[in-house]
């Protein structure tokens, strides 16, 4: 089992270059499940009718305002990638059991806006995993634990 994450273009306002989910703004008539599923579609070209939504996390908090919903879908393989360029340069799969291993998990922090800040950090190859996405997998991990 892997976990499909986007490297963000560079050239993006907000969190560019950072490693995300795919996801955006829900559009009118769009309850969550939908908007995810048709942001991954144009993001990294995941075709929706692949995926089983399965539950809903916990909402985050990004630090630039931004709320999360993230949602947790099974794709049936085969998985095709396909990065729009556009928002998504790369779109790329970690394994579960890695993302699972508690030595691969680390906090860090930095000061931001004249305060200091934790947050969990996954390095995986090249790619380094933090802040709200990072945040993410660690409640995805605690929920696949029976911690929540």
């Amino acid at each position: 089992m892997t976990v499909i994450f986007g490297q963000r273009s560079p050239k993006l306002a907000h969190h560019a270059g950072e490693v995300s989910f795919p996801g955006g703004r829900i559009e009118a008539g769009e309850d969550e499940a939908t908007a995810a599923l048709r942001e991954a579609r144009e993001e990294i070209g995941l075709n929706s009718s692949r995926v089983q939504v399965l539950c809903r996390l916990d909402t985050q908090r990004a630090g630039s305002g931004y709320s999360i919903a993230p949602l947790v879908g099974m794709v049936t393989p085969p998985v095709t990638l396909q990065p729009d360029g556009v928002e998504i340069v790369d779109a790329f799969e970690v394994p579960l059991g890695f993302l699972l291993d508690p030595g691969n998990h680390r906090r860090a922090s930095m000061v931001w806006r004249g305060e200091r800040r934790w947050y969990s950090l996954f390095e995986y190859g090249s790619r380094t995993i933090w802040g709200a996405t990072a945040t993410i997998v660690v409640n995805l991990v605690e929920v696949l634990r029976g911690e929540r």
